[in-house]
This record gives C-alpha cells, structure tokens and sequence, in this order.
C-alpha cells in the first residue's frame, strides 16, 4: 500500500499522485486564515506528468493524497522513426520506445549513445530526463568576421547536428562541438 501525504505536507519538486496520475509540485502557496474556524489552503502549481500540463490548483490542509509508483531508469538513446524514439535501459537492456508527445522537445539535444533519465508510472514510460548539458556539433555558423565585436555583437546564429539553433560567441566554428544548456537552450561552453 502506498503511503499517503497531506496536502500541508507537500513541498516544491515532491511527486504525488491524484486521481490515478502522478503529478509533480513547481511551488507552493499556503494560506492560513486569520479569523477562528477558517480553513488553511494549499495552493499547488503541479505538472502532470503523463500530458505535461501545467496548472493550479488549491486542496484543503488535511486532503491526502497517494505517494505514486514512479521509477526512474538509466537508458542510451539509440535512434528515432516516424513513430518513436527508442532508449536501451542500462540495466537489464531492454529496449523501451517513447511517442513524440512524451518527448516533446526533447529530441533537439538527443545524440546516438547519450545517457538519459527515463520515468516509469507503474511501470511504463511516461517521460525523460535530460542532463542538465548536452554536447553537440556545430553544423552551420557564419563566419565570424574580425572587428564586429566594437559594434556590441559578440554573439552569432548557429544550427547544430540536431537541428537547434542557437546563439554563439564568434570564436566558435563549424565542426567544433559545445556545450548547450538543455532548460535555457543557451551556449554553456566549448566542449
């Protein structure tokens, strides 16, 4: 049997599940009323995990709610089709696929052999993890011409091996590999 957690007790990044879906906490906002016999609220800003929704809502202090069946596994990416992209667990080898909506942008910073983090709700997939960087070529830069920096520009469009496209320094060049942030999409240095 699960355990169960009042809503008081919840706190910003702790899991739980309502209604048969687990949902992650983004911040809390607790509420105590001045006047005798008011009731405290707990306002969550919660993701659900299966549709990627974010949304707020308020629970009475004393609700409970179930602690979900959330597993998290190490997996390499292998590749991608029409249909889905598919990971090998470290462990036991298995291959698991994921369908475009539960990655989501995910397969911008995706490269053959990058170890990522795959959650399970009662055991079948339901999301991923990134690191927090990613290291990728770049594909396409304009060359970075001497001098354009005295005009305030120090930085350039680039198209990298996934597709994405960021900002860079003008150091940087075509073939060079960088490091990308995977929350911000910004250039987080040469790797």
């Amino acid at each position: 049997m699960a355990a169960l957690i009042d809503a008081i007790d919840i706190k910003r990044k702790m899991y739980f599940e309502l209604e048969n879906t687990p949902y992650y906490c983004l911040d809390v906002d607790v509420s105590t009323p001045t006047a005798r016999g008011g009731q405290t609220l707990v306002r969550l800003k919660m993701r659900n995990l299966l549709t990627r929704a974010v949304f707020d809502k308020t629970f009475k202090a004393g609700e409970k709610f179930k602690e979900p069946d959330l597993e998290t596994v190490e997996a390499s990416y292998l590749y991608s089709d029409a249909d889905a992209s598919y990971f090998m667990d470290q462990e036991t080898f298995d291959q698991i696929a994921l369908t475009p909506e539960k990655l989501g942008d995910a397969l911008q910073f995706l490269t053959e052999g990058l170890i990522i983090k795959i959650d399970k709700f009662n055991g079948n997939p339901i999301g991923l993890q990134l690191p927090e960087k990613v290291e990728l070529a770049v594909a396409y830069t304009e060359p970075g011409a001497r001098g354009n920096t005295a005009s305030g520009a120090v930085t350039k469009h680039a198209r990298l091996e996934t597709g994405l496209e960021i900002r860079v320094p003008f150091f940087v060049e075509e073939g060079e590999k960088v490091k990308v942030y995977t929350e911000t999409r910004e250039f987080a240095g040469r790797a």
